[in-house]
């Protein structure tokens, strides 16, 4: 039979493993008495966690938010894991977490055992990351208060700065926060508007809940909304183009961050990216690894037809 640390170790691993548990259960799987388990659960409240307990059918008991940070009992890779992601979080565009990381990492290698300790050296070692250029920073505070008015369905108010940069104070209800892998967005129902809009995290300010409640019926898919925004909308040259290759096919060279597929039949999709002048538009559309036809620009058309021109004659 377990010692009453380990014990109670235990009872919190079961109590995080899922939403909530019968006392029987507990008692089985700890191989003890429900009264041992009803004591130990007085054990874990005085140490200042909060766990509720719910009589009668349909009840039991359930780890409750607030309180210490309950010890997390990993597996192996579920630690490197978390280690990996630390390191990640180390180059990120959010204030304030590349500290949090650093530090939440430095705790954790330091209980890491030695085995594992090698593991998360190897990785960080022979990992290297490509500089992205100058990245606009986000809120970290702006950020989980947004998430929040997502998981909670509370309407938000605050200020959002354009690209031209006139500013304007939004109310709108939060659906979902989308990462391009170098931009944070939310996506939301701007209430004065009656619109799905996609705003850049890192251009609004002073949010406030407000504590208005919703519910949406029919929303939109926000990461289809922030492709379409982000890939086309705000540049001033689209590109068109149709590629003799399925939209599943072409989707994984050119993920919704690069450019919007969309299916024309079985084999065959139309491609389109945007950019303000034909340089990068080039470059994409010399990516493709497909036969395809430049729909548009005519401009497009000439300049690609020149490079290729250019690199048959040298």
């Amino acid at each position: 039979m377990m010692d009453t640390a380990a014990r109670l170790l235990r009872l919190l691993s079961l109590l995080q493993s899922r939403p909530q548990w019968d006392g029987a259960d507990l008692a089985a799987r700890l191989d003890v008495t429900p009264r041992t388990v009803r004591r130990d659960v007085t054990r874990l409240r005085s140490l200042g966690y909060p766990v509720d307990a719910e009589a009668g059918i349909g009840g039991g008991y359930r780890l409750g938010p607030g309180g210490r940070l309950p010890p997390l009992l990993l597996e192996d890779e579920e630690a490197v894991a978390i280690a990996v992601g630390l390191r990640v979080a180390t180059t990120t565009t959010v204030s304030g977490v590349e500290e949090a990381a650093i530090s939440a990492l430095a705790k954790l290698h330091q209980v890491l055992p030695a085995r594992l300790r090698e593991q998360v050296a190897a990785i960080a070692a022979h990992t290297s990351q490509l500089p992205q250029g100058e990245l606009p920073t986000v809120d970290g505070e702006v950020l989980i208060l947004l998430a929040a008015g997502c998981r909670d369905t509370e309407g938000i108010r605050f200020r959002y700065r354009t690209h031209g940069g006139d500013e304007s104070e939004r109310s709108v209800e939060p659906l979902q926060i989308v990462h391009t892998g170098r931009r944070w967005y939310l996506v939301a129902r701007d209430r004065d508007r009656q619109a799905w809009r996609t705003f850049r995290v890192d251009r609004i300010t002073e949010p406030v809940l407000t504590g208005a409640r919703y519910r949406f019926e029919d929303p939109p898919d926000p990461i289809a909304l922030v492709a379409e925004g982000t890939g086309v909308a705000p540049w001033d040259i689209v590109a068109r183009i149709r590629v003799q290759a399925d939209a599943a096919t072409v989707s994984k060279v050119f993920p919704a961050r690069e450019g919007i597929v969309d299916p024309i039949d079985a084999s065959t999709c139309e491609l389109r990216f945007a950019a303000n002048d034909l340089g990068p538009l080039i470059a994409q559309t010399l990516r493709i690894r497909w036969p395809f036809e430049i729909l548009g620009p005519p401009e497009l058309r000439t300049a690609v037809h020149d490079h290729g021109r250019r690199l048959l004659d040298s």
